[in-house]
């Protein structure tokens, strides 16, 4: 008989859910942590589901040793192994949730399953013909961070490229199909805003809902950070966050963090945060036309509200983008201006334009 070890659901620690194991959510579904190589996100959470047809994963962790040893490690406490693994169901097409499964199905032969979303975003990558990153840097040239730009080629970030960890999936998930996972019914979600195709896959049998990258317990997701984001990818998320939460409450399952059990609180959080960064954003804008990169700059990052020239070049990417989001939603609303001449966008209040304390 195997000695399950059970989850800590809404624990404070904001790192403990990082630590390796295989921890039971639910009877037949387990949360296992998997390390990543970058300082940023420590693990990466991969959920097992375990069916009378085998294992099902939902999301695969990136493809290095050490993360192959931690879930094969996991799977033995669960005496299982890779080879029950029949079925990954990836949330979007990022190293640490689709790599993993490339290289399960070369291994023992898993079914390979993503978003049909992330189509585009996957032919890109898979082409060896553009490296990663490089939809990022057009558009930080585009919003005035040029010099931001020559520091992250000079660290080598965006100039290389793996075709062989973005090979296709076997099967395209399309919006709302539902599928049989686990003895349990799993309607695949579209998401959009963190990626195009980003799925959250609705266990309504269970009550749960494996949130991926869209709804995270202690982060707010980046918007848009893939090969081909949609034009207004904020848009798109705060419209795929209400989509969430018009369903019934689910415990949380996110991808990283520990396990929450509502979902419709944190939705309600980051909704309230996009609403909070907007204003912000339209405050530091005036007559003059300020760039998404000089915008970013007089903004605090992080729950610590830190300056932006202490950010690593990387989160500084991050953060133009994301402003860049911020203020093209304040133009669909008529809040500001968007302008752009010789390449480069710009951003202005107008006469008709401004926050409730500005008018």
């Amino acid at each position: 008989m195997v000695a399950l070890t059970p989850d800590r659901v809404d624990d404070d620690d904001r790192y403990r859910w990082e630590e390796p194991g295989a921890y039971e959510v639910v009877p037949g579904v387990f949360r296992v942590p998997l390390p990543l190589p970058e300082d940023g996100l420590k693990a990466v959470n991969v959920y097992v589901l375990d069916g009378d047809d085998g294992l099902t994963l939902v999301d695969a962790g990136w493809a290095i040793d050490s993360s192959r040893k931690a879930l094969e490690d996991a799977l033995a406490s669960l005496s299982r192994t890779v080879a029950d693994v029949r079925s990954v169901l990836v949330t979007h097409v990022h190293h640490d949730h689709y790599s993993q499964g490339v290289t399960l199905r070369r291994d023992v032969g898993s079914v390979l399953r993503i978003g049909e979303g992330e189509r585009p975003s996957l032919e890109a990558l898979g082409s060896g013909t553009e490296p990663d990153g490089v939809t990022q840097i057009a558009q930080l040239r585009a919003h005035g961070a040029v010099r931001l730009v020559d520091e992250l080629r000079k660290a080598g970030w965006g100039l290389t490229s793996d075709p062989a960890a973005w090979e296709p999936p076997d099967e395209w998930i399309a919006a709302d199909h539902v599928l049989a996972v686990g003895g349990a019914r799993v309607r695949a979600v579209h998401t959009p805003g963190h990626t195009q195709g980003h799925l959250v896959y609705d266990d309504g049998d269970r009550g749960l809902a494996f949130t991926g990258d869209h709804v995270l317990p202690h982060i707010t997701p980046s918007i848009g950070f893939e090969s081909r984001s949609g034009p207004l990818p904020l848009r798109d998320y705060l419209d795929s966050l209400a989509r969430v939460r018009a369903l019934p409450d689910r415990m949380m399952l996110p991808a990283h963090g520990p396990v929450r059990s509502t979902t419709h609180t944190r939705v309600d959080e980051l909704l309230a945060h996009h609403e909070e960064r907007l204003e912000a954003c339209e405050a530091l804008l005036d007559g003059r036309a300020r760039t998404a990169y000089e915008v970013a700059r007089g903004l605090g990052w992080t729950r610590r509200a830190r300056a932006f020239d202490t950010l690593d070049p990387v989160n500084r990417m991050l953060a133009v983008c994301e402003t860049a989001a911020h203020l093209d939603v304040l133009a669909l609303r008529g809040r500001c201006a968007r302008e752009e001449a010789g390449g480069t966008v710009h951003y202005h209040r107008t006469a008709g334009s401004g926050s409730k304390e500005a008018s």
